[in-house]
């Protein structure tokens, strides 16, 4: 008689799985201390979560890349629910609520994976997506919503070029990857994190005071989330029907966008990563 198929052995593990099993396999060693790669909020209380909506999630059968969809779904729901007018404080809470569901999603869908042993390129490359999905579509959100509709009038633009910037960012942290690959090389550089240091003292120490201030931080999902719920509590007290507060944040998430666009490049090009 055969044993057991995958398929038999995957329905079964999804059967039987605990929460604690999906803790144990899906959260490996290390995986909170990942250099640029986990999240603040996952450290400090999502990856917390996670397991108990992972073990949910095996338990209804659903697969990697279906949770991976689901969290673009939320992050791309997240910047339309922002911009709806109407009702700009509620607007906001629900753009910052489908945010920590898709911060939510992007722990869940990876623990699944592992748990199953079903992680592949295809599963990172969606992941990849998302990010770059949700935080386009939470930029232009918040345009709208300073513009006060979908329509030109300086703050929607604003908006797509804090977008592309965001964009912009991601990309050329990504095709340092492609490059090297191109090239034959492994894609993390044998020097480790000093491969991330400019190779010039100056620009070292800039790029160090720059990380210091952490004003690129205002451009990520979660970030930008809660501080367009900030700015909309701050419009209804100080300034009425305008929205001051949420547009003082549109120019200044542009702002930084653009520049973090530009030092990003220089730093990556003044590092070892590309050698």
């Amino acid at each position: 008689m055969s044993g057991p198929t995958e398929a038999e052995q995957r329905v079964r593990s999804r059967r039987t799985a605990t929460v604690a099993d999906v803790r144990a396999l899906g959260q490996p060693p290390g995986l909170k201390d990942r250099r640029n790669e986990e999240h603040w909020a996952g450290r400090l209380y999502m990856r917390s979560l996670s397991p108990y909506f992972a073990w949910l999630a095996l338990r209804m059968g659903f697969s990697p890349n279906q949770l991976t969809y689901l969290m673009m779904g939320s992050g791309i729901v997240a910047g339309l629910v922002v911009s709806a007018p109407g009702w700009p404080l509620w607007a906001a809470l629900g753009g910052a609520l489908l945010i920590q569901a898709y911060l939510l999603l992007d722990c869940v869908d990876g623990e699944v994976a592992r748990y199953l042993r079903r992680t592949s390129v295809a599963g990172v490359y969606l992941d990849r997506i998302g990010h770059y999905l949700a935080e386009v579509a939470l930029l232009i959100g918040l345009g709208a919503r300073a513009q006060g509709d979908w329509e030109s009038g300086g703050w929607l633009e604003l908006g797509l070029v804090a977008a592309l910037g965001a964009a912009l960012i991601k990309a050329e942290t990504d095709n340092v990857v492609v490059a090297r690959a191109k090239s034959g090389l492994p894609a993390d550089p044998v020097a480790g994190d000093r491969a991330l240091r400019p190779r010039s003292a100056g620009l070292a120490l800039a790029r160090q005071a720059a990380a210091g201030l952490r004003l690129h931080r205002i451009i990520g999902a979660v970030e930008l989330s809660l501080l367009i719920v900030a700015a909309a509590v701050l419009d209804l007290v100080v300034a009425g029907d305008t929205p001051v507060v949420t547009r003082v944040l549109t120019a200044a998430v542009a702002a930084v966008a653009a520049v973090q666009t530009l030092l990003h490049l220089v730093s990556v090009i003044a590092s070892r990563r590309l050698r």
